[in-house]
């Protein structure tokens, strides 16, 4: 089971970048996939994730409109679209998986867990820094 994350690097104010997490040993469907960022002397954060089937998203308030997280089944690649980045998003983006059972219910919707406790398998981070 392994986690690829890849896709960070230098971008300006306002620039985009796409985010990459390849799983290979798994089917990437069949668990929830988060993205997480910790930021220089700062403690690791929920960025967003995709539930296990439905493939429902979710995002932390700071990045809502500007990031959207995504999947491809046949690549089994889940990916983290960043848009409008701003310095505050600088930070290592590690990418994660967490089994079905860790998902919880709201409204009959099934959605990714948010603390990074639920999560089983781990990526290496990407670094992404956000600078002119």
């Amino acid at each position: 089971v392994q986690l690829q994350a890849s896709g960070g690097g230098l971008v300006q104010p306002g620039g985009s970048l796409r985010l990459s997490c390849a799983a290979s040993g798994f089917r990437a469907v069949n668990y929830a996939i988060g993205w997480f960022r910790q930021a220089p002397g700062k403690e690791r954060e929920w960025v967003s994730s995709i539930s296990s089937a439905e493939g429902t998203s979710s995002y932390t308030d700071s990045v809502k409109g500007r990031f959207t997280i995504s999947r491809d089944i046949i690549k089994n690649t889940v990916y983290l679209q960043m848009d409008s980045l701003r310095s505050e998003d600088t930070a290592v983006y590690t990418c994660a998986a967490a089994p079905p059972g860790a998902e919880r219910l709201v409204s009959n919707i099934r959605l990714a867990p948010e603390k990074y406790v639920d999560y089983e398998f781990w990526g290496q981070g990407t670094l992404v820094t956000v600078s002119s």
